[in-house]
């Protein structure tokens, strides 16, 4: 018998990332140029665009995971990051509950996640999420009707 907070049936993971604000700057000269990175298991990590030279970037993307029945993610993991010529830094990460998404009838969520600092006295900035599960038979019936 599968856990309650296992998916209880193939589908998608619909992570639409709204938009920052109150970034905390990491870059010395200019603003930040800014990412996020999201992922349910470190195998496979999405990210939006960069936007640059801002604190309070909207990007209005959709990213897309795949979820096999019985999946046990129940975290969605997300990280903001400057993009620098060289590499990128970390501006903050912040998690997500998502086991309630998969029980029947569920609402999505539409949430602002902190980004707190190591010892959670307070927090880089927040990112707004609208995250929601769609089961295979909905998503394949939502293709056709495209």
């Amino acid at each position: 018998m599968l856990s309650s907070t296992a998916a209880p049936t193939r589908g998608k993971l619909s992570v639409t990332v709204v938009e920052a604000k109150d970034l905390k700057k990491e870059d010395v000269v200019g603003h930040n140029d800014v990412y996020v990175e999201a992922w349910l298991n470190k195998n496979y990590k999405q990210k939006t665009g960069t936007h640059e030279n801002t604190s309070s970037p909207i990007w209005n993307e959709t990213l897309m995971f795949p979820v096999e029945k019985g999946d046990k993610d129940n975290k969605l993991y997300i990280r903001v990051l400057d993009k620098d010529m060289a590499d990128s830094d970390k501006i903050g990460e912040g998690k997500l509950d998502i086991s309630n998404l998969y029980k029947e009838g569920a609402s999505p969520i539409d949430e602002w996640i902190s980004l707190p600092t190591h010892f959670h006295l307070s927090d880089k900035g927040k990112v707004h999420l609208k995250v929601e599960f769609v089961p295979e038979n909905e998503s394949a019936r939502a293709t056709q009707h495209q």
